[in-house]
């Protein structure tokens, strides 16, 4: 019998949206991960407060928001297996609300914190100095017109928006869609607020 390879899934595009679950929704279903390769983004998660349970052949898991024991997050982005930097702006965001301090070291990248800037036109208490940022959890964001600047940042940026209050604006979010086929449709089955306009 001939041998079929399989494509084994995005740990990047699971990551982004357990992120997502974290912070705004409960009980989430993600079905075709990868256990193994989610170590350290499930870690980080569980770490800020949140819980991750994947069932028995380690494919599918589900995100439950914290119920209040929320804290911030030491992360140092590094190879596979470690934390990878291309979560580094999804778990920006997250911890953007988080209370505490979180601090984030890019080491793949560490000029790779443009994102901050916008999120802080969001209401988010973020310092970056060479390769860090700390990140001051605040209660709440608020809507504002933010601009993309890479893949990862227009998906940090699409995800504080779905607690931020307000409608927010992003633009050239044409970045997102060389990661994440359909992100707005998959957002809208999980009932968030989300519409894509042309400009």
């Amino acid at each position: 019998m001939p041998f079929i390879p399989s494509v084994i899934p995005d740990r990047i595009e699971a990551g982004t949206f357990m992120a997502a679950a974290a912070l705004a929704g409960d009980g989430v279903k993600l079905r075709r991960v990868c256990r193994e390769h989610l170590k350290a983004i499930t870690a980080a998660i569980e770490q800020s407060g949140h819980r991750v349970e994947f069932n028995e052949t380690g494919d599918t898991c589900t995100v439950f928001r914290s119920n209040g024991n929320l804290k911030g997050v030491d992360l140092v982005t590094a190879p596979y297996p470690g934390y990878p930097t291309d979560m580094q702006a999804q778990m920006t965001a997250l911890l953007a609300t988080t209370p505490g301090i979180s601090v984030i070291k890019d080491t793949i990248f560490p000029q790779r914190f443009m994102h901050c800037a916008e999120l802080k036109r969001m209401g988010a208490d973020i310092k970056v100095d060479h390769g860090t940022a700390v990140v001051r959890g605040v209660e709440k964001l608020s809507a504002a017109p933010v601009m993309a600047s890479d893949l990862r940042a227009s998906a940090a940026l699409v995800l504080a928006a779905l607690t931020a209050k307000g409608a927010t604006e992003i633009s050239r979010l044409y970045h997102i869609d060389r990661g994440y086929e359909h992100i707005d449709e998959k957002l809208l089955m999980l009932g968030a607020e989300v519409e894509r306009v042309k400009g």
